[in-house]
This record gives structure tokens, sequence and C-alpha cells, in this order.
């Protein structure tokens, strides 16, 4: 059984406890990930600290062919991490899976590196000139989950690499090999001390809220619940820290009347059951015209039941596992009530271990816990509207604001529906479809803050202006 470091200063580092990480498909032990101390988390901020006083002053063209070069390694180490990532998360290697993830941590890299923030200058005349300047926090906390280990890393790391920063990554107590392994190719091409990963049970030591509560971390960049998000929140406000908040989403679906439901049968599955619904920026509500209704329901269905679920190690899968106990009965609370209430198109009974079939329950109301609760996981409910006034205050009637999307044939009817959702993001005929080069962010309670592009970017930096 493999024990694995952390790695502080650039080196590996071994604990005193460690604690086991199974693989949801099957139960067995994949590695035993590090418990850290307290100590080991000073002794990583300080490495940190130290590497920003050098890191933070090299120049722009240097931090940019760094983040090509970390997008080299990946590409290099991608099947191997896949591997890795598989056995710890549950997610098939193909399809939208462990492949895909790591394809896409490659691309976000790569595109890092060609992202800027030039001096602004904000006056030039007889009066004098004014420049605003952005420049590098100092050590980013990045505390990240389970559901996209490696891809939500790169979105932590990268931009606070990019711009000057340093960084201490904890990442999920389910998921943190993948994590440890990306970290460690990083410091092939980094400085010592420049990314940093301490890792933590959540229950011997708590090292997520220390790094929230830290006095040497002047920022934290945290991806998970809302629940937790508050948490990491209340912490930082002792110190003042900067904060990128992309918390929980339940976001809603709107599907217009002129619709073809077997058109668009494909596209409504993957934006809810991407990652086996495991997704913050998932489809989670659907809610469709009465006229197309049982039309989409079938052709949902139809779809559905099509896809191979299974192991994801089994190059066949499609969808495998959910990642932890605690998720599966989650879900399987939601489903059970809904049932009760909605029709059950298709599954709705869990299968065994941690296996959950993509499961579709129609007939439900706006009130009803599995419309109203964000599921995450495999379990999509429909409800019916008609009248799209009332689908899109539906919509709107939720804590969370993260994304959303509406379906139709008529682009110019589907952008005035979509201007009216309360949320960060929204697609039009497709659900879930980031790209690093546009600014990814929730409203209301799903956080603050954006990723990507040159605002996410623009996150990592404070603004000094300089009159002269």
């Amino acid at each position: 059984m493999t024990d694995f470091p952390m790695i502080i200063n650039g080196l590996p580092v071994s604990a005193a406890a460690h604690f086991d990480v199974k693989n949801p498909a099957t139960g067995e032990t994949v590695g035993r990930a590090p418990n850290a101390s307290r100590d080991h988390l000073d002794q990583a901020v300080a490495a940190a600290e130290a590497a920003f006083a050098s890191w933070s002053q090299q120049p722009d063209a240097v931090r940019a062919q760094a983040c090509l070069d970390i997008a080299d390694k990946l590409g290099e180490q991608a099947e191997d991490l896949a591997q890795l990532l598989t056995r710890e998360q549950g997610k098939p290697l193909n399809g939208l899976g462990s492949r895909f993830e790591l394809g896409g941590a490659r691309a976000w890299a790569a595109h890092t590196a060609s992202l800027s923030l030039p001096v602004k200058v904000l006056q030039d005349n007889e009066q004098g000139r004014i420049e605003l300047h952005r420049k590098p926090i100092g050590v980013v906390g990045s505390i990240t989950p389970w559901n996209w280990p490696v891809m939500i890393a790169v979105w932590h790391i990268l931009p606070a690499v990019r711009s000057g920063n340093t960084v201490v990554v904890k990442p999920s107590p389910f998921t943190p090999l993948s994590t440890i392994r990306l970290v460690e190719l990083m410091n092939e091409v980094l400085p010592p001390g420049v990314v940093n990963v301490v890792c933590s049970d959540d229950q011997a030591t708590n090292i997520g809220a220390a790094i929230s509560a830290h006095p040497g971390i002047r920022k934290i960049v945290f991806t998970g619940s809302i629940n937790t998000g508050k948490k990491v929140m209340a912490t930082a406000a002792e110190t003042v820290k900067r904060l990128t908040l992309e918390l929980g989403g339940n976001d809603a679906a709107i599907v217009l009347p002129d619709v073809d439901p077997k058109a668009i049968a494909e596209g409504l599955f993957w934006g809810a059951f991407i990652n086996n619904g495991q997704t913050c920026a998932a489809m989670k509500r659907l809610y469709v015209h009465e006229s197309v209704y049982d039309g989409v329901c079938a052709a949902l269905v139809d779809y559905a039941k099509a896809v191979p679920v299974g192991p994801g190690s089994d190059e066949a899968s499609v969808l495998g596992p959910i990642n932890n106990r605690m998720q599966f009965e989650k879900v399987q609370r939601l489903v059970d009530a809904a049932k009760s209430k909605g029709r059950v198109l298709l599954g709705g009974e869990p299968g065994e271990g941690l296996f959950f079939p993509p499961t579709l329950i129609a007939d439900l109301s706006h009130d009803d816990p599995l419309v109203f609760e964000e599921q995450f996981g495999p379990a999509l409910p429909i409800i019916k509207y008609s009248d799209v006034e009332d689908a899109i205050r539906q919509a709107n009637d939720s804590p969370n604001g993260l994304g959303g999307s509406v379906w139709s044939q008529d682009i110019d009817k589907a952008r005035q529906v979509a201007s009216r959702l309360e949320c960060g993001s929204v697609w039009i005929n497709k659900h879930g479809a980031i790209q690093p080069n546009a600014p990814f962010g929730g409203v209301k309670s799903s956080g603050c803050g954006v990723e990507f592009g040159e605002e996410g970017l623009a996150e990592y930096t404070d603004i000094q202006v300089i009159f002269n």
C-alpha cells in the first residue's frame, strides 16, 4: 500500500498518521494520504511566503512559460493521472470522465499562460500621469472539492501562479491523491515553495479551517458547498482575507414549447448527468412546457436507459458510482421523498455499493425537496409548466444562482428568457459549457468573485494606483 507524502517547499514530507482513500466502485483502498498537523500547515505557509519574495518579482514571460510547462507535464502524465483519478473519484476513464478532465486541465493551464494584466494608464496629461497596477496578493490558500479534483486544482493554482502568488492547496479527503501527484508535477517546473500541498481527513485535524484562519494566507479560493463556504467566510473575516468562493448551484433549465424533444434529449441528459450529476453547474431542475412535456420525458428515458453504468476502470462505462457514502445517502433520501410525490420514469432504486442508476422523476412540484434542494447526484426532477412567466419565477425562486439554461429553436426568444434568469451563467440549447476565456461565478448564495479569463486572473491581485 502506497503512503503518499505532502509536498512542502518542493520536497516530499511524511506525516505521523495517514488515512485510507477508497475506490468508490469497489471499496478497495487506493492509497493512504498524509494527515497533516498544524505544524505542517505552518511549514507550508512559511515556504510559500519565502518563495513569494522572488516569484512575485519574476518577469511576466517567466510566469507565463511556467504555465505552459505545467500544461506540458499534464499532457505527458495524463494517462497515469487519469487512472489514479478514476480509482479515487470513481468517474469513468472515457466519455466525460477522467481523460476528459485531464484534457481540460491541460487546456486551462495553457490558456492561463496567455492571460495578462498590463498597467492601465488612467490619466496622462499636463496635470500628471496616473497608472493602475495589478500586484500579486501573497500566499493563496486553495481548498478543492472531490468532484473534479484535478481540474479545479488547476483552476485555483494556475491563475495564482500566473499572477505572481504562491499557493498552499488542501484537497478533499475523498480525492487527495491525484492532487498530490499534480503538485509533484508542478514542482518539477516551479521553484520550491511556489506550490505546496497539505492533506487532512477533516476529523483528526481540520486543516481547511486552519487555512481559512491562518494569518500568513492573504486569499482563499474555495469550491464547495454553501454551508462550508459560509464557514470559510466567517473564519477568514478575522484577517480580512480576499475571497473567491464558487459554491453550490441548483441550476434550472427551461424548455420552451417549440423544441424537438428528440433533438434536445442528449444535451439535456449530459447537462444534468455529467460526472454523474456531481457538478456544481449541472442541471438540477428541468421545467418543461406542457405541450412538449410528454415528448421530452419519453426522449430523455430513451436516451438515458442506453447509457452504460459501471466501474470507472471498465473502458465501456460511461457513468460510474457516486463518490462517497454521505453523498449517496443524500441522493437516496431526496429520491425516496420524490417517489411518493412524482412519477418515476427511470431508475429510483440504488444499486450495489455506491452505484445509483440515472433517475428521472416527473410530475414534481417546485417545492418538493428533490427540486428545491441541490441533489448533486444522478437524479433529475422534471416539472411541467404552462406559462413561461411562471417557469421563470420558479427558476429564480432559489437561494442559489450559479447557472441556468433555456432550450428553444427561437434564439431571440431564448435570449429574452435567459436575460431574466438570476444566475451567473446562462446557456442556450446546452448546459454547463464553461470555457477558460469566459468568466464563471455565481450570484446570491452561489458565491462571490469569478474564475477564468482576465476577470478571474484579476481576483488574484490587489490594485495599486501610482500618481506622478
